[in-house]
């Protein structure tokens, strides 16, 4: 079944489903099984179902499923490995999903130039696998092993952005097949380039509305010669970001700086079996030459303990390190296990750093007032933090309760010159908030923008800008 745009759902019209079968075989299926899984991500968001899921194989496939849909006025969703937060891969008026898993290849590694060209379903893990015995890595990190293709379209960033980017700074050109089957590349493997519209950056971020990904070109980076990571624990939550505001206003040049609330160390301990100090804490990580990370390593202990921080603990070795970060990104589902049978509703604001410590204690004194609960973690040393609010899904009452907490944080977040979304995007979740941060005019910009590229509203339809 898809939806018209007036929210009925009528059936895929034979003619398109005969081509599809036809021209792809096992590789297109309408089986319940399959499009439950592509109708599901990690929000608390009800699944959404679409009607057919295809996996095509190049580039020119995707023309021709996307020429099809444009005949048939199927709507189209993007799908990497349904990691998303926001309901971007929820097929909320039916149509197909385009499985870009099985585009998982490294098309060419350019040591040199320190950039590699690649398919967009290889995930971070199998990219950085690739890079082996390169001295290179790629470094965006969201903590799910997230698709390539899904981290471009989402805008992604992560544990290691404050030191080397979100994908924005890492995403040097791309090929996507936009709504009418045509084909575009954008950028370049040039450093830096004033050629004409940055469609680059515009085709980032867009969550799959306006085309769909094909093929990438992303930085890389060199593998560091040393790394240290460490943990501190904090008197209180106040201590800990004023230790992170101080460490970025030194121009430290820290890799990775999360905050973990009490809350949230007692939930890694319980699912991770970890043994952490259960009071507010910091994660780094050091990257650099031997000498250097000493040094800046030092710097930070300093600064630390003149605000409280107790209890350095050290993680040289790499066996220690991948323990510690593996608990760290298992944050959210130790998260959901504070409360069985729970979904998380996650924030996911960022403000400027001179800001953050009020923030979140803002959001401290609203999720107390509420009674939910609502763990904080956040990439903080780029001002990014999150609660993931803890519900009964078979509850409205409670859903409604944490969403209205939710627009509280961002309400906060937007009179402090932040922003709503960090790093998870839009999709359908977080479509409220545009107006009042980019004001009616952008919002209406987007639309036209949109319009200009799908004027048929066939590419992941309802996510992103408001309805049409």
């Amino acid at each position: 079944m898809t939806p018209m745009h007036d929210g009925q759902r009528v059936p895929l019209p034979d003619a398109f489903l005969a081509f599809m079968r036809e021209r792809f075989g096992k590789r297109f299926s309408t089986a319940d099984a399959v499009r439950a899984h592509h109708g599901h991500d990690e929000s608390h968001f009800a699944d959404a179902l679409p009607d057919g899921v295809v996996w095509p194989h190049s580039t020119d496939e995707v023309v021709e499923i996307m020429k099809a849909c444009g005949t048939h006025g199927v709507p189209v969703i993007a799908f990497g490995v349904g990691s998303s937060l926001e309901g971007h891969v929820l097929a909320t008026r039916g149509g197909i999903s385009v499985d870009f898993s099985e585009m998982n290849r490294v098309l060419r590694i350019n040591a040199e130039d320190m950039d590699v060209v690649v398919q967009p379903g290889i995930t971070r893990k199998q990219l950085n696998a690739a890079l082996h015995g390169t001295g290179l890595f790629f470094p965006v990190d969201p903590g799910a092993d997230a698709s390539i293709g899904g981290m471009a379209a989402t805008r992604a960033s992560g544990t290691n952005a404050v030191r080397y980017g979100t994908m924005r700074e890492n995403v040097m050109g791309l090929e996507a097949v936009l709504a009418n089957g045509s084909v575009i590349r954008t950028g370049s493997r040039a450093r830096k380039s004033s050629a004409g519209y940055d469609l680059t950056r515009l085709l980032v971020g867009s969550e799959g509305t306006l085309g769909l990904i094909t093929e990438l070109t992303v930085r890389l980076h060199p593998l560091p010669e040393a790394v240290s990571a460490a943990v501190c624990a904090f008197p209180d939550l106040d201590s800990a970001v004023q230790t992170v505001i101080q460490t970025i206003q030194l121009g430290i040049p820290v890799a990775r700086i999360e905050l973990l609330d009490e809350l949230t160390v007692k939930a890694v301990n319980r699912f991770s079996k970890t043994t952490l100090r259960e009071s507010p804490m910091l994660f780094f990580e050091f990257h650099g030459s031997p000498a250097g990370v000493e040094e800046q390593a030092r710097t930070v202990q300093e600064l630390a303990g003149e605000l409280g921080g107790a209890n350095f603990e050290w993680a040289t070795h790499p066996e220690d390190r991948s323990r510690l970060w593996a608990a760290r990104h298992d944050v959210y589902f130790a998260s959901l296990n504070l409360r069985a049978g729970s979904r998380g509703i996650t924030t996911d604001v960022c403000v400027p750093i001179s800001r953050l410590a009020d923030c979140i204690a803002g959001t401290r004194e609203d999720i107390a007032e509420s009674g939910l609960i609502a763990p904080i973690v956040g990439h903080v040393g780029d001002g990014n933090f999150h609660t993931l609010i803890l519900v009964d899904p078979d509850n409205p009452a409670e859903i409604e309760q944490a969403e209205a907490l939710n627009r509280r944080i961002v309400a906060r977040a937007l009179e402090m010159g932040g922003t709503c979304t960090g790093e998870h995007g839009v999709g359908f979740g977080k479509q409220e908030f545009l107006v009042a941060e980019h004001g009616r005019e952008a919002v209406e910009a987007m639309r036209a923008i949109k319009l200009a590229l799908d004027p048929d509203n066939l590419l992941n339809p309802g996510k992103v800008v408001p309805p049409l």
